[in-house]
């Protein structure tokens, strides 16, 4: 099954999440047109809308986003910040978050470590064994060629494919994940999820699952924040699975 877990268990916590992934993607529009406001010119903005577009949400919540990024409505200023620490376990975690109270996300953030047996660190202090990486996830069909995925891919710059029991998961440098992301979509592929992700190198988990449950809890509790765009974590075991 891999890190990556079932698309099933994806889908399904990608459901649960779904009003505020709302929130989530339209933030990174409102960035991402900072740049340009035409996806046609913004790769950024084409791969933020895409990603949108994939979880429903509707095109006049896009093109709001987009304004507000562009200036022609109204406004906040986000700013990215970045936190790393460990849950509990010695599981090493990194939260990413847009947000436009610096304070108040970094409260949220500390509060959601300590309450469930994690520890908020300095900058630098787990990023170490993590790589960032381009994640691509498609959903394995009788349709799909293997080998015909993987050559589209890798034209387009790829660094790997891993083929897991119901899905393939591609690989790239960040520099190239919008060319491969294009590349693909170009060719009709559908993803379940395609993102820059911090990929781990190490991995570690709880020993008992009352412990990855609490891990579990704080994880969810960040990702359900809306600053919070993306958590990172190198847990061996899919949480999703854990009930």
């Amino acid at each position: 099954m891999g890190r990556h877990g079932t698309i099933a268990g994806r889908k399904a916590a990608q459901d649960s999440k779904r009003s505020a992934m709302f929130t989530k993607y339209g933030r990174q529009i409102i960035v991402a047109a900072k740049a340009g406001g035409d996806p046609e010119y913004n790769a950024t903005l084409r791969v933020a809308i895409e990603k949108a577009k994939a979880i429903g949400m509707p095109n006049e919540n896009i093109k709001r986003a987009i304004k507000k990024g562009t200036g022609e409505l109204e406004g906040a200023t986000y700013t990215e910040l970045s936190f790393e620490g460990y849950g509990i376990g010695g599981v090493a975690v990194i939260v990413e978050a847009l947000t436009d109270n610096t304070n108040r996300t970094t409260a949220a953030v500390r509060s959601s470590f300590d309450k469930h047996g994690g520890n908020l660190g300095t900058q630098g202090c787990v990023s170490y064994m993590f790589s960032r990486k381009g994640v691509l996830v498609i959903e394995k069909t009788d349709e799909i060629d293997e080998d015909a995925l993987m050559e589209t891919a890798l034209e387009a710059g790829a660094d790997d494919m891993e083929v897991n029991e119901d899905s393939f998961v591609i690989y790239t440098e960040p520099a190239a994940f919008n060319d491969v992301h294009g590349a693909l979509t170009d060719a009709g592929y559908a993803f379940v999820e395609a993102e820059v992700e911090f990929v781990p190198s190490m991995e570690a988990a709880p020993k008992d699952e009352k412990d990855l449950k609490r891990l579990k809890k704080m994880i969810d509790i960040l990702e359900e924040n809306d600053d919070v765009q993306k958590v990172h974590h190198n847990c061996s075991v899919d949480l999703d699975e854990i009930e």
